[in-house]
Protein backbone atom coordinates (compact mmCIF):
# COMPACT_ATOMS: atom_id res chain seq x y z
CA UNK A 1 0.00 0.00 0.00
CA UNK A 2 1.34 3.58 -0.97
CA UNK A 3 0.05 6.60 -0.21
CA UNK A 4 1.65 10.26 0.54
CA UNK A 5 2.59 11.03 4.42
CA UNK A 6 -0.58 12.00 6.42
CA UNK A 7 -3.15 9.70 4.32
CA UNK A 8 -4.02 7.43 7.22
CA UNK A 9 -1.58 4.36 5.94
CA UNK A 10 -0.79 3.51 9.70
CA UNK A 11 -4.06 4.11 10.66
CA UNK A 12 -5.52 1.39 8.27
CA UNK A 13 -2.75 -1.12 9.23
CA UNK A 14 -3.70 -0.56 13.02
CA UNK A 15 -7.50 -1.20 12.17
CA UNK A 16 -6.78 -4.22 10.68
CA UNK A 17 -4.60 -5.83 13.74
CA UNK A 18 -7.50 -4.70 15.82
CA UNK A 19 -9.97 -5.93 13.49
CA UNK A 20 -8.27 -9.56 13.51
CA UNK A 21 -8.20 -9.13 17.09
CA UNK A 22 -12.01 -8.64 17.48
CA UNK A 23 -12.79 -11.43 15.09
CA UNK A 24 -10.69 -13.80 17.00
CA UNK A 25 -8.77 -15.09 13.83
CA UNK A 26 -5.14 -16.66 14.71
CA UNK A 27 -2.97 -14.88 12.43
CA UNK A 28 0.54 -13.54 13.81
CA UNK A 29 1.14 -10.07 12.55
CA UNK A 30 5.09 -9.33 12.23
CA UNK A 31 6.02 -6.14 12.19
CA UNK A 32 10.06 -5.23 12.08
CA UNK A 33 11.30 -2.28 14.11
CA UNK A 34 12.31 0.55 11.03
CA UNK A 35 12.88 3.25 13.91
CA UNK A 36 16.36 4.14 12.44
CA UNK A 37 15.89 2.31 9.05
CA UNK A 38 17.00 3.99 5.95
CA UNK A 39 17.65 2.52 2.55
CA UNK A 40 21.38 2.96 2.64
CA UNK A 41 24.20 2.66 5.57
CA UNK A 42 25.40 6.22 5.61
CA UNK A 43 21.81 7.25 6.66
CA UNK A 44 21.11 4.81 8.71
CA UNK A 45 20.75 1.09 9.43
CA UNK A 46 18.98 -1.02 6.58
CA UNK A 47 16.74 -3.53 7.47
CA UNK A 48 18.14 -6.79 5.53
CA UNK A 49 16.71 -10.08 5.65
CA UNK A 50 18.37 -11.51 8.58
CA UNK A 51 16.83 -8.92 10.85
CA UNK A 52 13.50 -9.56 9.42
CA UNK A 53 14.08 -13.52 10.01
CA UNK A 54 14.98 -12.41 13.55
CA UNK A 55 11.36 -10.41 13.72
CA UNK A 56 9.80 -13.12 12.52
CA UNK A 57 11.63 -16.20 14.55
CA UNK A 58 10.87 -13.57 18.02
CA UNK A 59 7.87 -13.07 17.17
CA UNK A 60 7.11 -17.03 17.11
CA UNK A 61 9.58 -17.98 19.50
CA UNK A 62 10.69 -15.42 22.05
CA UNK A 63 12.91 -17.57 23.57
CA UNK A 64 14.59 -19.44 20.91
CA UNK A 65 17.72 -19.15 20.97
CA UNK A 66 18.21 -18.16 17.22
CA UNK A 67 21.05 -20.45 15.40
CA UNK A 68 24.22 -18.33 14.13
CA UNK A 69 25.15 -19.96 10.26
CA UNK A 70 22.67 -18.12 7.77
CA UNK A 71 21.84 -21.87 6.83
CA UNK A 72 21.18 -23.02 9.90
CA UNK A 73 19.77 -19.81 10.95
CA UNK A 74 16.98 -19.46 7.87
CA UNK A 75 16.11 -23.42 7.62
CA UNK A 76 15.16 -23.08 11.95
CA UNK A 77 12.47 -19.95 10.38
CA UNK A 78 11.10 -22.25 7.91
CA UNK A 79 10.90 -24.88 10.28
CA UNK A 80 9.26 -22.54 12.95
CA UNK A 81 6.45 -21.01 10.09
CA UNK A 82 5.76 -24.90 9.09
CA UNK A 83 5.27 -26.15 12.54
CA UNK A 84 3.19 -22.95 13.23
CA UNK A 85 0.96 -22.94 10.39
CA UNK A 86 0.20 -26.70 11.40
CA UNK A 87 -0.87 -25.98 14.62
CA UNK A 88 -3.31 -23.72 12.60
CA UNK A 89 -2.05 -20.50 12.77
CA UNK A 90 -1.32 -18.16 9.45
CA UNK A 91 1.16 -14.95 9.34
CA UNK A 92 1.95 -11.73 8.08
CA UNK A 93 4.92 -9.87 7.75
CA UNK A 94 4.13 -6.28 7.63
CA UNK A 95 6.71 -3.50 7.10
CA UNK A 96 6.24 -0.08 7.48
CA UNK A 97 8.68 2.92 5.47
CA UNK A 98 9.14 0.55 2.96
CA UNK A 99 10.30 2.72 0.78
CA UNK A 100 13.29 2.60 2.35
CA UNK A 101 14.27 -0.92 1.76
CA UNK A 102 17.03 -1.50 0.42
CA UNK A 103 17.27 -3.05 -3.22
CA UNK A 104 18.70 -6.27 -1.91
CA UNK A 105 16.03 -6.47 0.70
CA UNK A 106 13.11 -6.03 -0.93
CA UNK A 107 14.69 -8.99 -3.39
CA UNK A 108 15.09 -10.82 -0.68
CA UNK A 109 11.22 -10.24 0.45
CA UNK A 110 10.31 -12.38 -2.52
CA UNK A 111 11.89 -15.13 -1.08
CA UNK A 112 10.61 -15.29 2.52
CA UNK A 113 7.34 -14.99 -0.06
CA UNK A 114 8.45 -18.65 -1.35
CA UNK A 115 8.77 -20.29 1.73
CA UNK A 116 6.01 -23.34 1.46
CA UNK A 117 4.71 -26.30 3.20
CA UNK A 118 4.04 -28.41 0.68
CA UNK A 119 1.86 -26.35 -1.70
CA UNK A 120 1.23 -23.66 1.31
CA UNK A 121 2.92 -19.98 2.07
CA UNK A 122 3.56 -20.15 5.47
CA UNK A 123 3.76 -16.03 4.96
CA UNK A 124 2.59 -13.22 3.33
CA UNK A 125 4.16 -9.97 2.93
CA UNK A 126 2.40 -6.56 3.05
CA UNK A 127 4.30 -3.34 2.33
CA UNK A 128 3.54 0.17 3.38
CA UNK A 129 5.18 2.59 2.17
CA UNK A 130 5.00 6.74 0.84
CA UNK A 131 4.70 6.85 -3.34
CA UNK A 132 8.76 6.47 -3.59
CA UNK A 133 8.29 2.74 -3.64
CA UNK A 134 5.76 2.80 -6.06
CA UNK A 135 8.09 4.25 -8.38
CA UNK A 136 11.44 1.73 -7.74
CA UNK A 137 8.36 -1.32 -8.19
CA UNK A 138 7.92 0.50 -11.76
CA UNK A 139 11.18 1.18 -12.62
CA UNK A 140 12.45 -0.95 -15.69
CA UNK A 141 15.41 -1.78 -13.09
CA UNK A 142 15.75 -5.15 -13.56
CA UNK A 143 16.80 -6.00 -10.22
CA UNK A 144 13.25 -5.93 -8.90
CA UNK A 145 11.48 -7.08 -11.67
CA UNK A 146 10.73 -10.25 -9.78
CA UNK A 147 9.76 -8.51 -7.16
CA UNK A 148 7.47 -6.28 -9.29
CA UNK A 149 5.31 -9.35 -10.76
CA UNK A 150 4.81 -10.35 -7.38
CA UNK A 151 3.33 -7.07 -6.43
CA UNK A 152 -0.52 -5.80 -5.93
CA UNK A 153 0.05 -1.85 -5.45
CA UNK A 154 -3.14 -0.11 -3.94
CA UNK A 155 -3.03 3.37 -3.79
CA UNK A 156 -4.74 5.78 -0.85
CA UNK A 157 -6.28 8.28 -2.94
CA UNK A 158 -6.82 11.93 -1.92
CA UNK A 159 -10.66 12.54 -0.25
CA UNK A 160 -11.21 14.83 -2.99
CA UNK A 161 -14.86 14.07 -4.18
CA UNK A 162 -15.24 12.28 -0.73
CA UNK A 163 -14.61 15.33 1.81
CA UNK A 164 -17.75 16.07 2.70
CA UNK A 165 -18.68 12.70 3.58
CA UNK A 166 -15.49 12.03 5.31
CA UNK A 167 -16.08 15.47 7.17
CA UNK A 168 -19.76 14.18 8.19
CA UNK A 169 -18.31 10.44 9.12
CA UNK A 170 -15.59 13.26 11.69
CA UNK A 171 -18.46 15.42 12.90
CA UNK A 172 -20.55 12.42 13.50
CA UNK A 173 -18.36 11.37 16.62
CA UNK A 174 -19.46 14.76 18.45
CA UNK A 175 -23.37 14.45 17.23
CA UNK A 176 -22.27 17.03 15.23
CA UNK A 177 -23.16 17.67 11.04
CA UNK A 178 -20.68 19.66 8.67
CA UNK A 179 -23.26 21.78 7.90
CA UNK A 180 -23.55 23.16 11.78
CA UNK A 181 -19.86 24.46 11.28
CA UNK A 182 -19.29 25.14 8.10
CA UNK A 183 -21.12 27.35 4.84
CA UNK A 184 -21.71 25.47 1.52
CA UNK A 185 -18.53 27.48 -0.39
CA UNK A 186 -16.13 26.28 2.34
CA UNK A 187 -15.97 22.27 1.13
CA UNK A 188 -14.65 23.77 -2.20
CA UNK A 189 -12.35 26.52 -0.61
CA UNK A 190 -10.97 23.36 1.75
CA UNK A 191 -10.40 21.42 -1.54
CA UNK A 192 -8.49 24.76 -3.49
CA UNK A 193 -6.45 25.07 -0.20
CA UNK A 194 -4.93 21.96 -0.61
CA UNK A 195 -3.82 21.85 -4.06
CA UNK A 196 0.00 22.02 -4.47
CA UNK A 197 1.30 23.13 -8.07
CA UNK A 198 5.00 22.36 -8.19
CA UNK A 199 7.63 25.18 -8.39
CA UNK A 200 7.92 26.08 -12.46
CA UNK A 201 4.66 24.91 -13.63
CA UNK A 202 2.48 26.97 -15.20
CA UNK A 203 -1.23 27.45 -14.75
CA UNK A 204 -2.83 24.45 -13.04
CA UNK A 205 0.09 22.09 -15.16
CA UNK A 206 1.61 19.14 -12.11
CA UNK A 207 -1.32 20.41 -10.07
CA UNK A 208 -1.15 17.69 -7.43
CA UNK A 209 -3.94 17.24 -4.48
CA UNK A 210 -2.79 16.90 -0.90
CA UNK A 211 -6.25 16.41 0.69
CA UNK A 212 -5.31 13.65 2.95
CA UNK A 213 -6.75 13.09 6.29
CA UNK A 214 -3.95 14.78 8.32
CA UNK A 215 -3.80 18.03 5.76
CA UNK A 216 -7.77 18.21 6.33
CA UNK A 217 -7.34 17.82 10.10
CA UNK A 218 -4.07 20.55 10.13
CA UNK A 219 -6.54 22.91 7.62
CA UNK A 220 -9.98 22.12 9.42
CA UNK A 221 -8.80 23.43 13.09
CA UNK A 222 -7.05 26.69 11.56
CA UNK A 223 -10.47 27.77 10.00
CA UNK A 224 -12.70 26.75 12.84
CA UNK A 225 -9.90 28.83 15.14
CA UNK A 226 -9.94 31.72 12.78
CA UNK A 227 -13.88 31.86 12.55
CA UNK A 228 -14.33 31.65 16.14
CA UNK A 229 -11.45 34.38 16.63
CA UNK A 230 -13.31 36.57 14.07
CA UNK A 231 -16.63 36.16 15.50
CA UNK A 232 -18.49 34.54 12.62
CA UNK A 233 -21.52 31.74 13.24
CA UNK A 234 -19.71 29.04 10.77
CA UNK A 235 -16.41 28.83 8.67
CA UNK A 236 -17.14 29.84 4.87
CA UNK A 237 -14.91 30.36 2.10
CA UNK A 238 -13.38 33.39 3.01
CA UNK A 239 -12.30 32.24 6.41
CA UNK A 240 -10.37 29.13 4.61
CA UNK A 241 -9.11 31.15 1.80
CA UNK A 242 -7.48 33.53 5.00
CA UNK A 243 -6.60 31.10 7.51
Amino acid sequence: MVAESGAGKTTLAEELEQRLIDEGKDIVIIKPYVLAMEATDTKGKTLRATHIAEAIAYALDPQLKIKRSPQARFAQLHQLLRDSRRAGRRHLLLIEEAHCLPLATLKHLKRFLELKDGMQRVIGVALIAQPELRNVLHSQNPEVREVMQRCEVVELPPLDNDLEGYLQHKFARFDLRPEDVFEPDAFNALRARLIRTPRGAKGGDGAVSTCYPLAVHNLVARAMNAAAAAGYPKVDAAVVTHC
